[in-house]
């Protein structure tokens, strides 16, 4: 089980959500599970507006779902992602920092969720 905190500017306090291990929900369809605010224009991974910047509380532990080509090009169009972190999350599995909630599924650790609230936004 790993428990997601969400944090943003436009919440009144950070929550913090169970998310199931095995579970394949998105932090996306986590966040509407639970009424928080994040934005989404597709729900495909091509717009960005669900960008989110993704913290792991124990760093030796991240086990994030690989990016897909969706995320890798929308992320790199953003200016989020660089070759060398693709490479890094090809090769030695560590995902970067910013994803897209649309497509980042947590599995069994631990993560903080930083959001704007504004399309495209992470803080």
């Amino acid at each position: 089980m790993a428990i997601v905190t969400f944090t943003s500017p436009t919440m009144h306090k950070d929550k913090a959500v169970y998310a199931v291990a095995g579970d394949t929900k998105t932090i996306l369809a986590l966040a509407e599970d639970y009424n928080i605010p994040i934005s989404f224009e597709c729900r495909d991974g091509n717009c960005g507006s669900c960008l989110i910047e993704v913290t792991y509380d124990d760093p030796d532990t991240k086990k994030a779902i690989m990016l897909t080509d969706k995320e890798k090009s929308t992320l790199k169009e953003l200016g989020k992602l660089t070759a060398e972190e693709i490479e890094n999350a090809e090769v030695n599995d560590m995902p970067p920092r910013y994803r897209l909630a649309c497509q980042f599924i947590a599995r069994d650790e631990n993560v903080t969720v930083s959001f704007t609230g504004e399309p495209g936004g992470a803080s």
